[in-house]
């Protein structure tokens, strides 16, 4: 379970408490951008149990790979249209790369086709909170590995879970006030919700 676009020590310290196993930090365009120097204060105070995940979407990997050690995530998540050759390039960090991408895009894609560790299926409209229909992955669902995403929310992550049968869950919107603000109490929400389905 991934709390993503995560922006202040408060809803990091949330998340981890809430039982969070992963929590993103936004590098890239985006109402949730932090910056590295704030990517990396965040990602200290954040427990080894727990991955930190560094989000990126079109940058170069001479980019990723600066942001990586500036930030000192444990994980990078490449969003968007990236070749397998992306991937490849980024295998020596030795970190988990994350592919994510619309399902509509990834239609009949498995787990690992680019190279990645795990697939993450998102809305087509990525970032936009508007859930989409989840049932045909749960129909004919990725091999491997593979997360949910976009427009999940407390009030339908069990569902989705249900339906769609993934590995994983990821939010950022469903646990906004607004765009880009944080609910602790949304949060603690979402991720009872998603252990409970």
């Amino acid at each position: 379970m991934k709390i993503c676009g995560l922006s202040t020590a408060e809803d990091v310290a949330a998340a981890v408490a809430a039982g969070a196993d992963a929590i993103g930090f936004v590098l890239t365009e985006s109402p949730r951008r932090v910056s590295p120097e704030l990517a990396r204060e965040l990602a200290a105070a954040v427990p080894e149990g727990v991955l930190t995940v560094g989000v990126f979407r079109e940058e170069p990997a001479a980019y990723v790979r600066e942001a990586v050690r500036a930030t000192g995530v444990r994980a990078v998540q490449l969003h968007g249209n990236h070749p397998a050759a992306a991937f490849a390039e980024l295998s020596d960090l030795g970190l988990p790369l994350i592919r994510a991408t619309s399902a509509a895009a990834a239609a009949g894609a498995d787990s690992g086709d680019f190279g990645e560790d795990l697939l993450l299926l998102d809305a087509p409209v990525a970032g936009a909170g508007e859930p989409w229909d989840w049932s045909a992955l749960g129909r004919t669902p990725p091999a491997g590995r593979w997360v949910l995403a976009g427009g999940l929310s407390p009030a339908n992550v069990a569902d989705a879970i249900a339906v769609a049968k993934p590995w994983g869950v990821d939010v950022s919107s469903g646990v906004e006030v607004r765009r880009g603000v944080k609910d602790p109490a949304l949060i603690a929400e979402f991720l009872r919700a998603a252990k409970s389905a």
